[in-house]
């Protein structure tokens, strides 16, 4: 979906999964500054979004997702998994449920596939299940945002912000009135800084919910069965996960951040040593500088000063080991 809000002035279009909005509107240290003051807004109206509605509609969520969600009240926002047999994650929803449809939305481009899985699994429950991307715009208000939200929208809120489920033709309107726009760049920087994972950078074909410090915001341990319940149950309690989700300072002084896949060494082993893990998502920070996500091996310690390709990092951990 390609936004309309591209031809605000100084719009600079995003590449890649985030393709299709803006990655920054000119200034994306000030543009970091607004988010972080509670002003502006972020358009993610590429992002899919999938409706849930029927009497059963969270009696049959609760069987299918990794998160408690049957009694869930209208307004409350949560996110949950869905797993694997083998309990890989394979989608990330962003709930709310507005007392007759459950909201969620998710990466760009999964939203297909996730419809494919949950219509496969409708069996005798009263739900139906609809792909609302091509009308439903998501947009973002940093947390302390009085921004007005438009009658009728529904509201995601959570303590890093609130999401709006838009009518996609309102977005052009909205945004008139909702202050600045900041691009997906300066949303990206604020995720990593707050440790949260994504779907897709954070993950590969093997992450579990242990390894990113989704259990608990995403994975409730005392409900009912769900696939890949068995994976999770076993790493809690009888195990660790293989890798962990750490956050990384990194080297001011070096003009290029490390990309999305760069290796990780241990500093003290030489640009020889042995990989240890990598990086899953780096940004520049308007106050912390060069930052970054990364996955690493449960036993490196956590005072280990590594190396992302040339660069120098300094660990913060996230995840227990």
């Amino acid at each position: 979906m390609k936004s309309p809000l591209l031809t605000l002035p100084g719009a600079v279009p995003a590449e890649g999964v985030d393709e299709g909005v803006a990655a920054h509107y000119g200034d994306l240290f000030r543009e970091q500054r607004a988010l972080a003051d509670g002003t502006g807004f972020v358009d993610l109206s590429h992002r899919g979004v999938v409706a849930v509605t029927g009497e059963d509609r969270l009696a049959w969520l609760h069987l299918l997702l990794t998160q408690h969600v049957s009694d869930l009240p209208a307004g409350r926002a949560t996110e949950a998994l869905i797993l694997s047999a083998n309990g890989h994650i394979e989608h990330a929803l962003y709930l709310v449920d507005d007392g007759g449809t459950v909201w969620a939305h998710v990466e760009p481009g999964t939203q297909e596939a996730l419809i494919a899985y949950l219509e496969s699994m409708k069996f005798f429950y009263r739900v139906e299940v609809a792909d609302r991307t091509a009308d439903t715009a998501v947009v973002h208000l940093p947390a302390g945002s009085i921004a007005e939200v438009p009658k009728g929208a529904v509201v995601r809120e959570t303590p890093h912000g609130r999401d709006l489920f838009l009518p996609r033709g309102d977005l052009e309107a909205y945004a008139e009135q909702a202050g600045p726009p900041a691009g997906i760049l300066a949303y990206e920087a604020l995720r990593v800084e707050q440790h949260r994972p994504r779907l897709g950078f954070e993950t590969d074909h093997r992450t579990i919910p242990h390894e990113l410090g989704w259990i608990g915001s995403a994975v409730h341990l005392q409900k009912g069965c769900y696939r890949g319940q068995e994976t999770v149950a076993r790493v809690q309690n009888l195990g660790k996960p293989p890798r962990r989700l750490v956050f990384l300072h990194l080297d001011g002084s070096e003009v290029h951040l490390p990309t999305v896949g760069t290796e990780l060494r241990l500093a003290d082993d030489g640009p020889d040593g042995r990989k240890i893990g990598f990086i899953t998502t780096s940004a520049r920070h308007h106050e912390l500088g060069p930052v970054a996500l990364a996955l690493v091996k449960r036993n490196v310690a956590v005072d280990a000063p590594l190396v992302a390709g040339d660069t120098a990092a300094a660990q913060e951990v996230v995840v227990e080991p």
